[in-house]
């Protein structure tokens, strides 16, 4: 169960390989969540009693891990009853679940809306066809766009998932997607770097050598550039990169992987922004390059919350920006009359 904050309660019941009629190039959800086999429906009415409570009325139940709305419909019945009884009870304040786009339409929109249902995350994964294809998704681009009117016109949270560096993905393919999702106007996104698992199709592609996964630098520089679109266009990132545990870790053969990365993509993020700011305070000269003096100390001033992503892991953007700068005595402190989420910029 996740506490994020008490606003955000989140509690995941997680049924792996459920309802997909199709195993694409990356995935084997056993190793990926932790989990071996799916719940029966009194294993999820117990799981739930003990996590939710009257304290807990700001929780949602979520179904993860499978494609939901491709289970049989007596599985769905009894899952979405056992979790609304929770709802009734006030212990949960809804349901939220993921599924793929060709498992989705109006009716099952409805139904899932009238079944107390509040948020269905889209596992769209990219919208460019050939790509789809090269993963084995088996579905297209135009059933992810028709998947999320449906969501939205039931009047449901739409959440989508997409992932960089699948089969036959490119920078410039990867970063049509996220327009192609800006567009969509979802309420939430997650976005997954793609890694190499035990026992995935890709595991054969990748030792013949017909796949090259995206490096660590690569797959942050993609991730910070999609998350700052999205925020930019007011789409609420609530996830980058998959969540650590023993099992991915044991099972993982290569990809971009690092139990931080969230904290990696949002570092680079600040470095951008301290970037930006040092350009913009030093000025620029005739040719354009930035008026940065050797050896000139600059101060920035962040909130205390913030201050290990502006410093970056080990200092890294210290140095970066150092080195940027011809060598300047760059430093980042704390200050609590800083905004969080803000910045500052001194010259001493």
């Amino acid at each position: 169960m996740r506490h994020d904050a008490k606003k955000n309660l989140v509690v995941p019941v997680f049924i792996p390989h459920k309802g997909c009629p199709h195993q694409c190039v990356f995935c084997n959800q056993n190793k990926i969540t932790g989990s071996n086999s799916a719940p029966t429906v009194e294993e999820v009415r117990e799981y739930l009693a003990c996590h939710l409570s009257p304290e807990t009325s700001h929780a949602v139940i979520a179904f993860y891990g499978g494609s939901f709305t491709g289970l049989p419909a007596m599985e769905q019945d009894g899952y979405l009853s056992v979790a609304g009884e929770f709802v009734a009870r006030g212990f949960a304040k809804g349901l939220r679940l993921s599924t793929r786009p060709d498992r989705m339409d109006e009716g099952i929109a409805g139904r899932l809306k009238a079944k107390g249902v509040i948020t269905v995350e889209l596992g769209v994964q990219s919208l460019d066809d050939g790509v789809l294809k090269a993963s084995g998704r088996g579905h297209t681009a135009q059933d992810a766009v028709n998947a999320a009117e449906c969501v939205k016109s039931a009047g449901l949270e739409l959440g989508i998932q997409i992932m960089c560096g699948l089969p036959g993905d490119t920078p410039d393919s990867f970063k049509a997607t996220v327009g192609r999702v800006i567009e969509l106007n979802p309420h939430l996104i997650r976005i997954y770097p793609l890694l190499v698992v035990i026992n995935s199709p890709l595991e054969g592609v990748l030792r013949r050598n017909e796949y090259v996964p995206l490096g660590i630098d690569e797959a942050v520089s993609l991730c910070a550039d999609a998350v700052r679109r999205f925020r930019e266009a007011g789409i609420k990132v609530i996830r980058v990169g998959l969540q650590p545990s023993k099992e991915l870790e044991e099972s993982l053969l290569a990809g971009p992987y690092h139990p931080a990365f969230g904290h990696l993509v949002e570092s680079e993020l600040a470095f951008q922004r301290m970037k930006a700011a040092l350009s913009a305070f030093v000025g620029r000269d005739a040719h354009g390059a930035p008026e940065v003096l050797p050896a000139t100390p600059y101060e920035f001033l962040v909130h205390p919350a913030d201050l290990s992503v502006y410093k970056g892991i080990r200092c890294g953007n210290v140095r970066k920006l150092a080195l940027l700068n011809e060598g300047s005595e760059i430093s980042i402190r704390a200050d609590a009359g800083v905004e969080k989420g803000g910045l500052r910029l001194d010259k001493s």
